[in-house]
C-alpha cells in the first residue's frame, strides 16, 4: 500500500508540475523579456500573475483548513534568514532574468539559455547544503520569531487579512490597467 501511495504521489507531482509549467507559459512569465520588463517597470504581467496566485492560493488554503481538508504547517519565522535569502533571490532573479519556477518552465518550453540558471540553482543548493551547519547557527538562529503568522502578530483574523490582500490586489490591478500607457517609460 505504501508503494502505491508514493507512486501516486509521484505521478500527481508530475501532473501538477506540468500544469504549473503550462500555466506559467500561458501567463507569459516564462518569457525572459516579460520578466526583465517587469524589473524595468515596463510590463506588470509578473506582478499580476504572482498577486493572483497569492490571493487564490491563500484563500484556497484557508478554505481547505476551515473545511478540515488540510492543516496549517507553520514554520519558524527566521527574519534574518528571510532578509538574506530574499536579497539573494532578488539578485539572482535580476542577473538570471527568471525566478526558479519560471526558469525551469522556460527550459521546458525549449529556452536553452535558461539552463545556465538551472545549473546555478543546483550549485547554490549544493553550497547551501554544505554550509547549512554554519548558516543554521549564525543566520537562522538570529532574529527568530518562532512559529507565528501575520494574524498572530496583528490580531487580525486570517480571512480578514486575505480579503485585505485581495482588495489591495484588485485596486493595484485596476490602477495598472487604467494607467497602462502612462506607466511605460
Amino acid at each position: 500500500m505504501i508503494a502505491n501511495t508514493s507512486v501516486t504521489g509521484l505521478l500527481l507531482a508530475v501532473v501538477f508540475g506540468a500544469a504549473f509549467g503550462w500555466l506559467l507559459h500561458r501567463g507569459r512569465v516564462t518569457s525572459y523579456n516579460v520578466i526583465v520588463n517587469q524589473l524595468r517597470l515596463k510590463d506588470f504581467t509578473v506582478l499580476k500573475v504572482m498577486l493572483t496566485a497569492i490571493v487564490v492560493g491563500g484563500l484556497g488554503v484557508l478554505l481547505f483548513v476551515n473545511l478540515g481538508l488540510a492543516n496549517w504547517s507553520i514554520r519558524d519565522a527566521n527574519m534574518l534568514a528571510v532578509l538574506i535569502g530574499g536579497s539573494l533571490f532578488g539578485i539572482g532573479m535580476v542577473l538570471y532574468g527568471y525566478c526558479p519556477g519560471t526558469g525551469i518552465a522556460a527550459v521546458g518550453t525549449g529556452n536553452v539559455h535558461a539552463l545556465v540558471g538551472v545549473f546555478g540553482m543546483i550549485l547554490g543548493a549544493i553550497a547551501y547544503a554544505f554550509s547549512f551547519d554554519w548558516v543554521s547557527s549564525n543566520i537562522i538562529a538570529a532574529w527568530r520569531l518562532g512559529r507565528v503568522t501575520l494574524s498572530d502578530l496583528t490580531g487580525i483574523p486570517h480571512l480578514v487579512l486575505y480579503l485585505i490582500v485581495g482588495a489591495l490586489a484588485l485596486l493595484l490591478f485596476f490602477y495598472l490597467e487604467r494607467n497602462r500607457a502612462s506607466l511605460r517609460p
